[in-house]
């Protein structure tokens, strides 16, 4: 990768694009440290520590911690994710917009680009006023002599461009940059808090080490301040040595693993028929179509988390806690992050979507009317319906591995962190699943634009 980077800088137009990309990164993580006015967002900060396993800790997690510091960048791309998820799940409902996808082209295109940026502002103005809901119920509000209507309106539109902002961003990298500028993004929120996450390890084992010679007990703490609550969410925070070193072990060899199978393929042979035209004889060649073990990418974990979290966040800007009573303590228990239901629900809707965006990437019927165009077959199988046939058996076992790889890396974390006690491993199994996924596609679109202007060497 390092090499890649290095070749990709001597070539001119691709050192403009990584540098675009990075000043981007740098008005992004700037805007990730401007607090929302009229908000107390040390004390909120502290709040939200306290619930780091989560769905509020999962947000803050995909906001680089920017969710719990209440500042522009709070709702981060999550509305624009959303919004992307319903359009496409619309383009598949309804006949109009399927119309307009496949058949209206490029102009097409735009308006289904230009549906999404709207349902991305709707979708940020109801999730501001959720975020600003939850600040209210604690208290963490400053209205002073303001009005607080007007308070209120501030702190949500704030919120609102901000994540406005961030779709804009996005789609400037896209354009200008390296990658996809979305997944850009979320990589580098998450990255930024790897820094936090070391010292949150070693204050861990500081915890630990207090906790086993007794200086820290639940009654210490309760008699410095803490509720019962939050005495025993904070003495969940202690990680011994040993644990420490099994989460390391762990993470790398999630990393190889799925360094892995993102450069599996399965390769279907092709055998072109000798044809002569004029005093020439073309074809006769073999070679293959390659079919991705993944070929969903990051793209299934990122739907998956945005939908399975959808009721628990609602929940909590409705300002339900698992502690509450009713339907709304009922429905936080269940979509804990840490259950046995998330992980099923989580599992289900990885497989449901990585099945969904592999039929939009490869169509199986198209590719077999190419190979017949062009005299080419798939050995052992008549050009035309037999072939798209053998193709969609292939791709549906493909797409069946792939969706139970993402599954198991997504939901592994989730399991060991309840063995271990330490609840915040579910959110950084996800986010080393993204950070690996979106690093992987990125070198290997930098890498696409070097083959394009016939660069050589790269890849010695």
């Amino acid at each position: 990768m390092i090499q890649t980077i290095r070749n990709a800088w001597a070539v001119p137009e691709l050192r403009k694009k990584m540098l675009f990309t990075v000043f981007a990164l740098l008005i992004f993580r700037l805007g990730s440290a401007i607090p929302v006015p009229y908000i107390d967002s040390a004390a909120l900060e502290q709040h939200l520590a306290l619930q780091s396993g989560t769905i509020l800790g999962l947000m803050n997690a995909m906001s680089g911690s920017a969710f719990s510091m209440a500042t522009v960048f709070a709702l981060s791309i999550q509305p624009y994710i959303n919004s992307s998820i319903i359009i496409q799940l619309l383009t598949v409902a309804i006949p109009a917009l399927e119309r307009l996808a496949k058949e209206g082209g490029e102009e097409g295109r735009k308006k289904i680009a230009s549906i999404t940026r709207y349902t991305t502002v709707a979708i940020a103005l109801l999730q501001g006023f959720g975020y600003y809901s939850l600040i209210k119920s604690y208290g963490l509000v400053e209205t002073g002599s303001m009005n607080a209507i007007w308070v209120g309106v501030v702190i949500v539109l704030s919120f609102t461009a901000g994540s406005a902002f961030l779709m804009w961003l996005g789609e400037q990298i896209t354009e200008f940059g390296i990658g996809n500028g979305i997944s850009i993004l979320l990589f580098a929120g998450i990255v930024s808090r790897f820094p936090r996450m070391v010292g949150d390890c070693i204050s861990g084992v500081t915890l630990w080490n207090q906790v086993r010679q007794g200086t820290v007990t639940t009654e210490t703490l309760t008699e410095a301040g803490f509720t019962a609550d939050q005495a025993a969410a904070y003495l969940k925070q202690a990680l011994a040595p040993w644990m420490i070193a099994l989460i390391v072990i762990g993470m790398l060899a999630l990393v190889v693993f799925i360094v892995f199978i993102s450069n599996a393929e399965r390769r279907l042979p092709v055998q072109y028929a000798k044809r002569v035209v004029g005093r020439k004889m073309y074809g006769g060649q073999s070679t293959h179509i390659p079919m991705k073990v993944n070929m969903s990418g990051v793209m299934p974990i990122i739907f998956a988390q945005s939908i399975a979290s959808l009721p628990a966040t609602i929940g909590a800007f409705a300002g339900w806690t698992v502690k509450s009573e009713g339907f709304g303590g009922g429905m936080m228990r269940l979509f804990d992050t840490s259950k046995p239901f998330y992980s099923v629900l989580y599992f289900l809707l990885i497989v449901g979507f990585s099945y969904f965006y592999a039929t939009m990437q490869f169509n199986p019927i198209e590719v077999s009317n190419n190979l017949k165009k062009n005299g080419g077959f798939i050995p052992g199988f008549r050009p035309g319906k037999p072939t798209a046939d053998f193709i969609t058996k292939v791709l549906s076992k493909i797409t069946m591995f792939g969706a139970l790889y993402l599954s198991v890396v997504a939901i592994a974390p989730i399991i060991t962190g309840n063995l271990v006690g330490y609840s915040s491993l579910a959110i950084g199994g996800t986010s080393v699943i993204i950070v690996v996924g979106v690093a992987l596609e990125t070198v290997k679109q930098m890498e696409a634009q070097m083959l394009m202007r016939h660069y050589k060497g790269f890849l010695e």
